[in-house]
């Protein structure tokens, strides 16, 4: 399959990669802002697959060309993709009163807008049986707990959860699955930043394994599903 995962330059973006380059039956573009860190992920993948297809590039989901990205696609994929993970985004920590409108919409932009461009921008090139993954978060999941100085980010997140629930009815005609995974915590650098000093039940590689294999599978039996996917609270 020809996959598509957007924030694969670090936490459990970075580990769906390593997990789907290890069959070898996959193709995979991963994108992210940081070409360092690309570079770093491109000599692990080719580390534990020498022969495993995966490109990378830097490409900014809210502000990038997207006719840059599909010519990227053309020249690597064939103008297919199978399989798109929407993983980008970012968390701003603040109380709600000294949230400024600036953190609004940036949390809106990385976690909700980038990926409408996405998937507005490359949807031409998903076939009947494709699957929209979008990663959510439990911070957005209805009825979940919440939580202080996350207002901004799980707001962002229920914005996407409705998205998926919207986009899943509108592409039932071209036969596109679309699903969102509300992640609850995994031991990355976003947990620490929203929840310093804890330590997540669930690993960074563990939750990437798990969004690899509902990537790839998760469409033949849900649609237009936000699924919790979580352990513990946070």
């Amino acid at each position: 399959m020809n996959i598509i995962i957007t924030g694969a330059s670090s936490g459990v973006g970075f580990e769906v990669v390593l997990e789907l380059i290890l069959s070898g039956k996959h193709k995979v573009i991963a994108l992210a802002r940081s070409q360092d860190k690309l570079e770093n992920l491109l000599e692990i993948a080719h580390g534990l697959n020498p022969d495993a297809e995966v490109f990378a590039l830097a490409f900014d989901i809210v502000h990038g060309d997207y006719k840059d990205l599909q010519q990227f696609i053309a020249n690597n994929f064939d103008n297919r993709v199978d399989i798109l993970i929407n993983n980008a985004g970012m968390l701003v920590n603040k109380p709600f009163s000294q949230l400024l409108e600036m953190d609004f919409i940036e949390m809106l932009q990385s976690n909700f807008i980038g990926h409408v461009r996405m998937i507005q921008g490359i949807l031409h090139l998903i076939p009947e049986d494709g699957h929209i993954v979008n990663i959510g978060s439990m911070g957005g999941f209805q009825g979940s707990a919440k939580f202080p100085g996350l207002a901004a980010y799980s707001a962002s997140k229920a914005a996407l959860h409705s998205l998926t629930e919207c986009l899943a009815l509108e592409l039932v005609e071209k036969g596109i699955k679309v699903n969102c995974l509300a992640l609850g915590s995994a031991q990355t650098e976003m947990l620490e930043k929203a929840f310093p000093g804890y330590q997540s039940p669930v690993l960074a590689f563990e939750m990437g394994k798990y969004i690899a294999d509902f990537a790839v599978t998760g469409h033949r039996l849900f649609n237009g599903k936000v699924l919790p996917v979580a352990v513990s609270t946070p």
